[in-house]
């Protein structure tokens, strides 16, 4: 391979430096505790997970990055790592030098709410103007619409004191959704249970009092992901009532919850300081952010990546030349040119392509894809897609890996 190559969430050997945006499993992959490629940057929490998520890696590998308006600057490249606010360390890069200027998202939520990133982002790319922006397009579609995290984590509060005399469990990964739980600790005032790797990460994180692993201690429950589901919630009620919880963007359910919007308002109007219009925005959202698809077990909008109005909002202010999305092959995969193609002066908006249907879904999952009718290389994929060859390759939930090529440059070791 060439020399100047780096990657982002990416482990291949052939780079000259490689960069984490978080540590979610999925941006992880070929990543191990043997792994020697080169010097591998990323945020100080990040970092601070590895001992436990991949022992005996060689910590001086490792380029802890801070979170500042300050270039880092390795000889003809210059990077910033700035707070992508999707979980504990997530960061996005911006990279510049002879190349151009690059802006990789990583997974993120942008609600504005973060000043300081905010007005990093926005010095960097005033003086940098962002050539490609590799985008986290997970919701880049209109029918992504969701509350603030703190009306959703609002909700489930209520969700909670409308159940006294249920167990709660709520569905969470082994990273992430940590201000959600914070919240409701601090609000209902109790301790929330989690399983012993979640406790033991929970204390790397800083996290020393809110959480045990007593069940004696509290009603409410932080349970991994994958053990949720409509048969343990079944198996839970024989012994004790219980309702479940799951945090999600993800459209996978079916019966819309009603919900008491008397309640809903009240969260609210107690708000003080909201002027009419934004109460009544906010009370349509939180009725929409609750749904019910078996009896006892509920769904609340409460995500970690940027809806399609954020997304909206952030392409805009950055403006780049250029954009591609992360991720490319998923139940709402949608190329963000094909609604954002104006901000680069994208003159033909791209093709639309329906998959199939999922039945198990009201949605009807989309591709799009740019292409000329002049490509026939482009054109020959197409045939095939509509022939079923291509329909595994969409099916896996892949997401792209950055590779950028960056000519002449070399990489040194920021301390």
């Amino acid at each position: 391979m060439e020399s100047g190559l780096i990657s982002v969430d990416r482990w291949k050997s052939g780079s000259q430096a490689y960069f984490l945006t978080h540590m979610h499993s999925d941006h992880t992959r070929g990543l191990s505790a043997g792994w020697s490629h080169g010097p591998l940057f990323c945020s100080r929490t990040t970092a601070s997970l590895f001992p436990s998520r991949f022992p005996g890696f060689d910590l001086s590998l490792l380029r802890v990055l801070p979170l500042s308006s300050s270039w880092q600057s390795p000889l003809l490249l210059h990077f910033i790592a700035i707070h992508a606010h999707h979980c504990p360390g997530s960061v996005m890069f911006i990279f510049r030098g002879d190349f151009g200027c690059f802006l990789y998202t990583g997974d993120f939520r942008w609600e504005c709410d973060d000043e300081e990133a905010r007005t990093t982002l926005l010095a960097a790319v005033n003086d940098f103007p962002v050539d490609i922006l590799y985008l986290d397009n997970t919701y880049c579609n209109p029918i992504y619409s969701f509350p603030s995290r703190l009306l959703a984590a609002n909700l489930i509060a209520h969700l909670i004191l409308s159940h006294p005399s249920h167990d709660i469990v709520i569905g969470v990964d082994s990273l992430g959704k940590e201000d959600l739980l914070l919240h409701l600790s601090r609000t209902l005032n109790i301790k929330i249970w989690v399983w012993p790797e979640r406790l033991r990460t929970m204390h790397l994180l800083g996290f020393q009092d809110v959480f045990t692993t007593d069940t004696s201690l509290t009603r409410v429950r932080a349970v991994p992901r994958y053990s949720f589901s409509i048969q343990t919630l079944e198996g839970l009620n024989l012994m004790c009532p219980t309702i479940g919880i799951m945090p999600s963007g993800l459209p996978w359910l079916k019966t819309p919850f009603k919900g008491d919007a008397n309640l809903s308002a009240s969260l609210l109007t107690a708000n003080n300081g909201r002027k009419p219009a934004a109460q009544q925005r906010e009370l349509l959202l939180l009725q929409g952010a609750v749904h019910m698809f078996h009896e006892n077990m509920y769904s609340v909008n409460y995500s970690d990546h940027s809806c399609y109005d954020e997304i909206g909002e952030f392409i805009n202010l950055v403006k780049p030349k250029s954009m591609k999305g992360i991720v490319v092959s998923s139940s709402c995969y949608v190329d963000p040119l094909y609604y954002f193609g104006r901000v680069c002066g994208v003159s033909q908006p791209p093709e639309l392509l329906l998959l199939r249907p999922d039945s198990r879904e009201q949605f009807r999952a989309v591709r799009i894809k740019s292409y000329s009718t002049k490509d026939e290389t482009i054109n020959s994929k197409k045939e095939k897609w509509r022939k079923g060859d291509g329909h595994s390759s969409l099916r896996r939930n892949k997401k792209k890996r950055a590779r950028i090529q960056v000519k002449c440059a070399k990489i040194a070791e920021v301390d």
